[in-house]
């Protein structure tokens, strides 16, 4: 069997986690929480982690423009 410890965490995320799960095939909190984790540990990264760069800023700022979302530099 394997060996577990206990995370704490607030309230309301508890109880908003609850809501979230309803519907979803999870038992619990619980069993959401330790799915979520376990994908995050297989990863390998935290999102955010990866950063853009200045190139690709630029192609995203650009392409932004193009669709009217950003004003033409003056």
């Amino acid at each position: 069997m394997e060996s577990k410890v206990t995370i704490k965490i607030p309230r309301e995320l508890y109880r908003r986690l609850g809501q979230m799960i309803e519907g979803s095939g999870f038992s619990s909190v619980s069993e959401f929480i330790v799915f979520v984790l376990r994908n995050l540990a297989s990863s390998g990264h935290i999102a955010g982690e990866d950063r853009l760069t200045s190139e690709e800023v630029r192609a995203i700022r650009e392409r932004l423009r193009r669709l009217g979302y950003l004003k033409e530099e003056e």
